[in-house]
């Protein structure tokens, strides 16, 4: 991970044991860390967009060991470290295309992959897993609906507030 990133999330820690709400630290480390290059989705509207009839193909970035812990419903693992277009030949360049990984910024990055790509939809889950569950939105297993949320690392993990955290 980038050292910016690594600074980025000391930054924040330090904000929080300031004082300032876990919130509004978060959504300042995300300010930071995203480049505002692929449109993004909140966890409300991607709830409410997965009931529509053109319901959007959700894209997990993160690495496999984290999507086996937990993952949105329905999500197709395409693991950012080997990401490759051929994983998507499947799907139409015009459908409806959300990513996400645990806070946004492996997702964004591979978002914008897709559109050079030629992908015309596509969307980022806003503030990643992390916010998916701390809104109460469900992830699922292959045992089905779980509380387990991988929390990459420990420095990570802080910005998970609901749910089990789960490190490798």
């Amino acid at each position: 991970m980038p050292k910016s990133l690594y600074l980025i999330g000391f930054l924040c820690l330090l904000l929080q044991a300031c004082g300032a709400t876990t919130d509004k630290a978060y959504e300042l480390m995300l300010k930071g860390m995203y480049s505002d290059t692929v449109e993004t989705i909140t966890p409300t509207e991607l709830q409410a967009a997965t009931h529509q009839p053109n319901q959007p193909v959700l894209l997990d970035t993160r690495s496999e060991a984290e999507f086996l812990v937990s993952h949105l419903a329905g999500a197709r693992l395409v693991a950012y470290e080997s990401f490759d277009l051929s994983q998507l030949k499947d799907v139409p360049k015009n459908t409806p295309i959300v990513v996400y990984c645990s806070v946004g910024y492996r997702s964004e990055k591979i978002g914008e992959k897709l559109q050079e790509a030629g992908y015309t939809q596509v969307q980022n889950l806003y503030g990643g897993i992390f916010e998916w569950v701390n809104q109460g939105h469900p992830v699922f297993n292959r045992q089905g609906e779980t509380d387990r949320v991988h929390a990459y690392s420990r420095a990570w993990g802080i910005w998970l507030r609901k749910g089990e955290k789960v490190y490798d």
